[in-house]
């Protein structure tokens, strides 16, 4: 820690470093919290002058590391720089985010005199351990069995860990479930691809949900423009960083980023209602239809002329009844132009035969409230594996319970 110290010294309120003929200074971007409207953390980031003064990557500086203790020396002290810059400007109930090599994280936290230094001296500058979140990318779990150890012990000291850079190469839930971190960051590269395609943009709702299932908490960044913070908020994260918000500064700021931010869920707020305006009127007619079958139906009357105001209609698929545990009756009724063009490699699960659908949400709420129409969410139908929505209503006859549905398609790009 004595040789680290030599390496760093303060001007004008602020620490800084040095690295063979390199100045090194802390930058903070913040990390903001949609719910609270407010940074709740800051990443450190290193920044890099050669000796005249000219800003130069880091990855360029520090491309000439030689060998493994090198670089555990040069991580240790880029952290310390921003610890020191942190703790000076006196920020309370905030997060410091550190980036360590995972190689680095690995040494030094099975490391058990080198650990208890590093954690006395955050206590002795002020910042207790609970506001330390270490980011390391989860590709050396591939490499290294001891990756796991390392995450308990540096656990113990009380910081937290957040598995950076998730979502791309080896990513995998398995790692989420074993080294359990209190944070995930997701790729920019999902941000990416979510512009512009609905599904994408569903399928990452659908990774924030299941990694909130796994207890993590979800932060993405990369957040450029207004619209890639709509899509986090859609997508339910909880963090969002990125230059839409404060890009990397000396000083703590966040005038800017709330500024930005009560923008976004102002137009959160029209865009839901816009939202929710778009989506019944393009349901309302297959609703309407749907309950228009309900009369025919129970007067027995044939499900496709039941059902014919509802077959009409461009998109419908198909229309099918379900007896009380969920199994179809009879055939299925299909448009009159015939039922949509098929995949022929999913013909195997076209034929249903003696299909029983009792765990499709469209027939669990039907059957819970009879008489009212059920629409589903958008998801992927067994009938071609395309995406679509079911309308249902649960009605009783002769003493029996039936559930009509009516699938449409609900391509969204």
């Amino acid at each position: 820690m004595q040789a680290l110290y030599g390496a760093v010294r303060e001007e004008r309120g602020r620490w800084v470093g040095s690295y063979e003929n390199y100045r090194l200074t802390s930058a903070f971007q913040p990390v903001y919290g949609y719910p609270h409207r407010r940074p709740v953390g800051y990443e450190g980031l290193i920044r890099v002058e050669d000796d005249r003064g000219r800003p130069i990557t880091p990855v360029t500086a520090f491309e000439g590391v030689g060998n493994f203790d090198q670089q555990v020396w040069l991580d240790r002290l880029c952290r310390l720089l921003h610890v020191h810059n942190f703790v000076a400007q006196e920020q309370p109930d905030c997060w410091l985010f550190l980036n360590i090599h995972p190689a680095v994280f690995n040494h030094a936290a099975l490391q058990v005199r080198m650990l208890a230094r590093a954690v006395e001296v955050v206590h002795q500058l002020g910042l207790p351990t609970h506001r330390l979140v270490f980011e390391v990318t989860e590709d050396v779990m591939a490499r290294d069995d001891s990756f796991e150890d390392a995450v308990e012990a540096a656990r113990a000291t009380g910081c937290l860990l957040a598995l950076d850079d998730f979502g791309v190469g080896h990513s995998n839930f398995d790692r989420i479930w074993r080294i359990r971190p209190e944070i995930v960051k997701l790729d920019r590269s999902l941000l990416k691809r979510s512009r512009g395609s609905r599904r994408m943009a569903r399928a990452l709702s659908q990774m924030v949900a299941l990694l909130h299932d796994c207890g993590s908490l979800v932060l993405l960044e990369g957040i450029e423009t207004t619209e890639d913070a709509q899509l986090a908020m859609d997508a339910d994260v909880d963090l969002v960083q990125g230059f839409a918000f404060g890009h990397p500064a000396p000083f703590l700021r966040d005038e800017e980023g709330v500024s930005a931010l009560e923008d976004v869920w102002g137009l959160f707020n029209e865009r839901q209602a816009r939202r929710q305006r778009d989506h019944l009127d393009r349901l309302m007619p297959f609703r309407t239809a749907l309950a228009l079958a309900l009369g025919p139906l129970q007067q027995g009357r044939p499900l496709a002329e039941a059902c014919q105001a509802f077959l009409k209609l461009e998109g419908a698929q198909m229309c099918y009844l379900l007896d009380e545990e969920g199994r179809e009756l009879g055939p299925r009724a299909a448009p009159a132009s015939g039922p949509a063009e098929t995949d022929p490699r999913f013909l195997p699960m076209e034929r249903a035969g003696d299909a029983r659908w009792a765990r499709r949400p469209y027939f669990r709420r039907a059957v819970e409230t009879v008489g009212e129409i059920q629409v589903t969410r958008p998801y992927l139908s067994l009938h071609g594996a395309r995406m679509c929505v079911t309308v249902s209503v649960a009605y009783r006859q002769d003493g029996r319970l039936r559930v009509l549905c009516g699938d449409l398609d609900w391509d969204e790009g």
